[in-house]
């Protein structure tokens, strides 16, 4: 048994799990973490793309990789920062520093008419934002059967076919326009609150957004790789991704070695590229409540608000439109991240918390065995719950104390 209490041998299983997805072509490369009690074990296989630049690299702990949906949990962090600081209140109006937001009007109906509404019985907080509860985001819906759907389709979208989309604040003033789909605080509805959260801290501070995380989080963290773009002298290091062709049945290159293209106004919930490496450093704090390297970078009473769940079960009855009823059985919401109510494989535990990434990255701490899983892969089809469940199932059974 190792020092982490793991078996050796058993360990192998991690690595058998991501070398079989890396061989069936679904990706050219992959990297695993496994860290417990102060033990870290990772496991890279693979190149970071299939020909061209990085077909010769290895995939490495450092690799750098666009992560999406990840960066909520690190915008989360970082918007608790202001919160210690008391630049900002959890549960004062955001009306301040978004004022597009304030005096909002709500759908009597959220499939009916945009201009049948009534008035927000009360205005967005920020713990609205940060619990993607601030009444309006993502609804699931085949364009012209919705009429919000479509409405809130077209705020992200720019004023030509090669317009990457408006600006934060072009963004914000769209979406106070429209009014929200259900009352603040009803409902879960995902990432339109952490988007709103960046145009916020960059108000707040005055800073623009990747100078606000870096001086918060990544630079006290030692996060050196955790950007909203990547350097000339990294860019060796970033990861090809990948997605299915439908028609032709082949993998294509989605974004290669030129960097990040994400549009200005999604770069607080979905723009960050990071490494397994910086990962780590950011979840380790979070399992030692806020520390890292004996520097503390948020406090406990922060990190436990983050990683417990906020959501009401009469929230979860209503929240029923990007997944079906049956997941809220098994999850709750934190501060940018999903935090588990019951265990349903061999793990994490119940109290486990962490979140997802479209491009194939997954985070999560387990408190109860003091242990941190990261898997990362660049494919835009996301992270096959299959392959997360065997890469976790590879871990936990290697659990030996």
């Amino acid at each position: 048994m190792t020092r982490g209490g793991f078996s050796a041998k058993r360990l192998t299983r991690v690595r058998d799990v991501l070398e079989r997805r890396v061989d069936s072509g679904h990706a050219p490369g992959a990297v695993g973490v496994v860290a417990r009690h102060g033990e870290v074990h990772v496991v890279a296989t693979g190149t970071l793309a299939f020909e061209g630049a990085g077909s010769r690299m290895p995939m490495a702990a450092d690799t750098i990789c666009r992560i999406a949906s990840m960066t909520k949990s690190i915008v989360a962090a970082c918007a608790m920062t202001l919160v210690e600081d008391c630049t900002l209140r959890l549960d004062d109006p955001v009306d301040e520093f978004l004022p597009e937001l304030s005096d909002m009007t709500v759908l009597v109906d959220p499939n009916g008419p945009l201009d049948d509404t009534v008035p927000a019985k009360r205005s967005i907080t920020l713990w609205d934002l940060l619990t993607c509860r601030l009444g309006t985001g993502t609804v699931l819906a085949e364009p012209g059967t919705i009429p919000i759907v479509d409405a809130l389709d077209a705020i992200d979208r720019g004023d030509h076919p090669d317009d990457p989309g408006p600006s934060p604040d072009e963004w914000i003033r769209r979406l106070g326009e429209l009014p929200l789909v259900c009352q603040p605080g009803e409902r879960w509805m995902y990432h339109h609150g952490p988007t709103a959260i960046g145009v916020l801290l960059t108000r707040a501070t005055g800073m623009p957004l990747e100078e606000v995380l870096r001086e918060r989080i990544c630079e006290p963290l030692g996060m050196s790789d955790t950007a909203l773009s990547v350097g000339n002298n990294s860019m060796s290091r970033l990861a090809t991704t990948y997605e299915h062709n439908e028609a032709t049945g082949e993998l294509i290159v989605e974004y290669g070695p030129g960097g990040p293209a994400t549009p200005a106004f999604k770069e607080p919930a979905s723009g960050l590229v990071s490494t397994a490496d910086d990962l780590l450093s950011f979840t380790s704090a979070l399992r030692a409540g806020g520390t890292h390297r004996g520097k503390r970078v948020l406090s406990r009473p922060s990190v436990t608000l983050m990683t417990c769940d906020h959501l009401s079960p009469t929230q979860k009855a209503a929240s029923r439109w990007m997944w079906p009823l049956d997941y809220y059985a098994d999850f709750g919401w934190g501060f940018g991240m999903e935090v588990r109510t019951r265990r349903t494989n061999l793990g994490p535990s119940v109290g486990s918390y962490g979140w997802y990434g479209k491009y194939g990255t997954a985070w999560c701490n387990d408190p109860a065995e003091d242990m941190t899983t990261i898997f990362m892969y660049q494919r835009s089809e996301g992270l096959e719950l299959p392959t997360l469940v065997d890469f976790w199932t590879a871990a936990y059974q290697a659990i030996d104390d």
